[in-house]
């Protein structure tokens, strides 16, 4: 969880968060593992001898995955001090309760390979998260990239996430995203779904999607509840 400390209008909601979200410490088992592999570590080319930064790192899920996957160099920030008593012991050491705009001033925080926000970006308006995006360029190594995950609010399904939360202040679609991306100064190098389930329900959700995109004058452009996108900075003249 990232605060937008921009907007104090939700403070109380955030100050609730513990108990809205019922933390609890994640275990990860291999199919986890293999979501974030397939999610995260695949499309954006990730390797261990990378360093890694993720904002908004939560219970420490993602956190734990990069120590099993070997990562030397990894970091994990939250707003929450609530969360420092859940995330697993054996990365602990790699939380650091801060506020992302003060990270984003200190000289600890650079030189990042890859940096992850994975339902981050949805918690600021637009402006903000266009601010937010600039500032973590001037953080990333040479060649870095970043790994978004938002709800995807260009098709119905992605509505549960993106409503289900009072904290949310930005409902984004692929076009709104590459438009966010585009003004910060990133190209998307890739945009897509998060496939969610069982193999049998992903086949059914396909076929039911492939129906609907044939029968709709407009389909959306991804069926899935949750978007990923990698950004890198491009070189303008």
């Amino acid at each position: 969880m990232v605060e937008d400390r921009a907007d104090d209008g939700g403070a109380e909601f955030y100050r609730a968060y513990a108990s809205y979200k019922r933390y609890h410490t994640p275990v990860l088992g291999a199919k986890q593992r293999r979501r974030f592999d397939a999610e995260v570590w695949l499309p954006a080319e990730c390797t261990p001898a990378m360093t890694y930064w993720e904002i908004g790192c939560g219970t420490g899920a993602f956190l734990s995955y990069l120590g099993g996957r070997g990562v030397r160099e990894f970091v994990g920030i939250d707003h929450d001090p609530a969360l420092a008593s859940i995330i697993p012991s054996d990365v602990s050491s790699r939380f650091v309760c801060i506020d992302v705009w003060e990270a984003l001033v200190s000289p600890r925080f650079s030189g990042f390979d890859r940096v992850v926000m994975l339902d981050v970006l949805e918690h600021f308006p637009p402006e903000v998260a266009l601010r937010l995006l600039t500032a973590v360029r001037e953080h990333l190594a040479p060649g870095g990239k970043i790994i978004l995950k938002v709800p995807n609010a260009g098709c119905p399904w992605g509505l549960t996430y993106q409503f289900g939360d009072l904290t949310h202040r930005t409902a984004f679609s692929p076009p709104s995203l590459r438009q966010l991306a585009d003004a910060a100064g990133f190209g998307v190098a890739k945009i897509y779904p998060q496939r969610q389930g069982s193999f049998r329900r992903m086949i059914t959700d396909a076929l039911v999607h492939r129906f609907l995109s044939w029968a709709l004058l407009s389909p959306p452009e991804f069926w899935s509840a949750n978007l990923y996108a990698v950004l890198a900075p491009l070189t303008r003249e």
